[in-house]
């Protein structure tokens, strides 16, 4: 469990991302955040109980520039 105070966001929570890293390993492209939640550097997941998230990160075609 975290022991960060004020308490990082739960694997559940929307915002799960922001929870502090325990071990980095940017070499290889993942982290792994106090809340249990598997973070990959193209912003794919994997949650504690093995739910993955595809990863969400904006491309080149949904990046839009103003005129």
């Amino acid at each position: 469990m975290c022991q960060h105070q004020p308490p990082c966001p739960t694997a559940l929570s929307a915002d799960r991302d922001a929870a502090l890293p325990v071990a980095h390993h940017p070499e290889q492209g993942w982290s792994l955040l106090c809340n249990g939640v598997l973070l990959f550097e193209d912003t794919g997941e994997i949650l504690p109980d093995g739910s993955v998230i595809a990863p969400h990160r904006p491309t080149a075609d949904t990046v839009t520039t103003a005129a």
